[in-house]
């Protein structure tokens, strides 16, 4: 008898207690398997290009590297990998900048968990999934060309995709050591980006960053997370 193939899907959310109700929701679900989990969003990117899953399914709020560059990444080195996002936040700006990302569906978590499994085998078919909840206009947006797109959350400053991993770890308040190491660059490197942005933003302490950082959608708006 032929078997069929399962498909395989990297859950990512830093609340272990989401994590864990996921894997077990997919856990029950005929051909889907959960390959991995990751609690940062630059863990994601990581176990993606390690498990190669069929899908990616991620939060927008996320430390160290927010979901929605996360997303960008995943799906400019991985193309057939899909990321369908989970999230809290129906606003429309979260919702634009995750197609633009890449990403193949956007879910709301009060979303009835049944639609989560249709939603993850519409995606590896092709097809793009959202929540009933969301307005009709933003149901019929398409995943975009993420490769060489500026990132999610900094379009109006143009910042570069290492730019945004930089301005993310200031916002969770890392020192220029803890970024070089976080990286894997040198403390000069880090520096120089920080210059950078200062200077596309005309922004020049770590408060101010922390504030576009925001307002931008790069860190989650209410909640701060230090790097430790």
């Amino acid at each position: 008898m032929k078997t069929t193939k399962r498909i395989s899907v990297l859950l990512a959310d830093d609340h272990m207690i989401v994590l864990e109700g996921l894997k077990m929701l997919l856990g029950s679900e005929t051909g889907l398997e959960v390959a991995g989990e990751a609690v940062t969003g630059r863990e994601a990117v990581k176990l993606a290009g390690k498990l190669r899953p069929d899908v990616v399914v991620m939060d927008v709020a996320m430390t160290q590297l927010n979901g929605l560059e996360a997303a960008r990444q995943i799906r400019k080195a991985f193309p057939d990998t899909k990321v369908i996002f989970l999230s809290a936040y129906g606003d429309a700006v979260y919702v634009e900048q995750a197609m633009e990302a890449g990403a193949s569906g956007y879910l709301l978590k009060q979303t009835a968990s049944s639609l989560l499994a249709e939603a993850i085998r519409a995606v590896h078919k092709g097809e793009t999934c959202f929540s009933p909840d969301l307005p009709k206009r933003l149901t019929e947006l398409t995943p975009g060309a993420s490769g060489e797109r500026i990132p999610a959350g900094a379009q109006a400053a143009r910042l570069t995709s290492r730019e945004v991993e930089v301005l993310q770890l200031i916002a969770e308040s890392a020192v220029n050591k803890q970024i070089a190491d976080a990286l894997g660059v040198s403390i000069k490197t880090v520096e120089k980006h920080r210059d950078n942005l200062m200077k596309k933003l005309d922004i020049h302490d770590a408060a101010g960053l922390t504030r576009y950082a925001m307002s931008a959608g790069v860190i989650e708006r209410h909640v701060q997370v230090p790097i430790v």
